[in-house]
């Protein structure tokens, strides 16, 4: 495969890589390509941009929970049909797991698919120094081949000038843009990140009016020529053996179920990949808004609640009975749910932020509580019961990240799928709430690192279907 490709990396958090990309597939887009976007890591909110800008569903790619086959099946499946794919990556280039390898990185990534990376620079109080930094970025790992540098929030024509001819004279490496300071181009934040591309949309035109400021702040200050050929620079990619990604022999129609998958502004967090493999075992997915429908969509086999964003919209859940009492019916007469994070924070009895206290579906006796602490981590895990989604001894990476306490009423008599062996789960090392046909948790899972995800919930909903029917 010789997609043209490339990696937008920064030199730390917040050096601007998220509005360079998201500024970059608008340009592209404009000009008549078809552009996909990519995201090293598990972040939910930034693919979620991508999508909105390129009007393709951008996908994940993390070395930590995939091996390198996988990261490549998912570039190479999720770049079919494209002109050029971006590939945003996370915190600084060499950000990892740990101290001493690359596990988990955007330069693991850059090397996994043979990738040019564009370094994004927060030039905002630095001019010669930018120079030392490209330097000592370029030889730390040889093997990760940095083509062209953004300098961004310049302050002014002469200082981006100054960096620029401090880069080429002593890096070696083209400028390939100077972005201007510019307080109308960043995308609002809170406190696990930016706002969602989902509430966004919502707001109405003064969104789309900063997603123009972006793309044209692009064209304006970056060289579109420069950059596509740095993507063009790109070697070919051998396409792996297919290991996920394939429909299964034999399955009817009549084996097919129907998942009810909670997405409005409140619960989004979702993996494109995931719901494909959910698709290829046999699930029609449709969906539902927690916040606005009074019930599920018709004949649902099963319920999947994301993560989110539920404490923001505390009122709107709490107020929304209707639906409340549907998932607690659908609970009480054993119908499959599995809920990550936000979804589990739903299943309580209630919901404390910022001193209000929002009553909840109730299926989970105890409320959630959000504090100061932030727990953010790669989780690695072991099933220690069967449940709706793995048997006993499976074992499974993910990631958490939350502010939230989850205070259950009898927690010596809750029965948790997870034995947590890298992360905190939801209390003790333990995580994975089962109730009847329930799996709650902190740990956020995706199909292409956890293979027996996508099976496993099909198969349970199937069960469920099989046993309803015969009663």
């Amino acid at each position: 495969m010789n997609i043209p490709r490339v990696v937008i990396a920064g030199d730390r958090s917040s050096a601007g890589k998220t509005t360079v990309c998201i500024g970059l597939l608008g340009a592209l887009r404009e000009r008549g390509l078809e552009v996909q976007g990519f995201k090293v890591g598990l972040d939910y909110i930034d693919p979620g941009f991508h999508t909105l800008v390129s009007g393709r569903p951008s996908r994940n790619l993390d070395g930590f929970l995939m091996s390198p086959e996988v990261v490549k099946e998912i570039f190479i499946r999720g770049s079919k049909g494209a002109d050029i794919a971006v590939i945003e990556g996370v915190r600084g280039l060499y950000e990892g797991l740990n101290y001493s390898d690359d596990v988990g990185s955007t330069a693991q990534i850059a090397k996994i698919l043979h990738c040019p990376v564009i370094l994004v620079i927060d030039a905002g109080s630095i001019t010669r120094s930018v120079a030392a930094l490209v330097n000592g970025y370029k030889s730390f790992d040889p093997e990760v081949q940095i083509s062209g540098v953004i300098l961004n929030n310049i302050g002014s024509e002469r200082h981006g000038e100054k960096a620029q001819k401090a880069v080429e004279k002593y890096c070696g490496v083209k400028v390939i843009g100077k972005i201007p300071r510019k307080s109308d181009l960043k995308i609002s934040m809170r406190h696990l990140g930016l706002i969602t591309a989902t509430e966004c949309k919502k707001s109405g035109g003064g969104f789309n009016s900063v997603l123009d400021k972006i793309k044209n702040s692009v064209h304006e200050n970056v060289d579109i020529k420069a950059f596509l050929d740095v993507a063009n620079s790109a070697h070919a990619l051998k396409a792996p053996v297919s290991r996920i990604f394939h429909a299964k022999i034999g399955r009817s129609e009549e084996a097919k179920v129907r998942i009810a998958v909670a997405f409005d502004e409140a619960f989004n967090f979702y993996y494109q990949d995931t719901l494909d493999l959910l698709a290829l075992d046999g699930a029609e997915l449709v969906y539902f808004s927690p916040m606005n429908d009074k019930k599920f969509p018709d004949g649902v086999d099963a319920v999947y609640i994301g993560g989110g964003f539920p404490e923001l919209y505390g009122d709107e859940l709490s107020s929304n009975t209707q639906m409340l009492d549907a998932v607690k019916d659908f609970y009480d007469q054993y119908g499959v749910i599995y809920a990550e994070c936000g979804g589990l924070m739903y299943l309580m009895e209630q919901l404390e932020y910022q001193s209000n206290c929002f009553e909840m579906c109730g299926v989970i006796k105890g409320s959630v509580r959000f504090g100061e602490k932030r727990v953010v981590n790669y989780v690695e895990g072991e099933f220690q019961k069967d449940c709706i989604l793995g048997k006993k001894g499976e074992w499974f990476k993910g990631h958490e990240f939350h502010h939230s306490k989850i205070l259950l009423e009898d927690p010596a008599n809750t029965d948790f799928a997870y034995k947590i062996l890298r992360g905190k789960g939801i209390t003790d090392g333990l995580d994975g709430i089962i109730l009847k046909n329930c799996l709650a948790s902190f740990a956020h899972l995706h199909a292409a690192s956890y293979a027996g995800f996508a099976e496993n919930f099909v198969t349970s909903a199937r069960i469920s279907r099989i046993k309803n029917f015969k009663t």
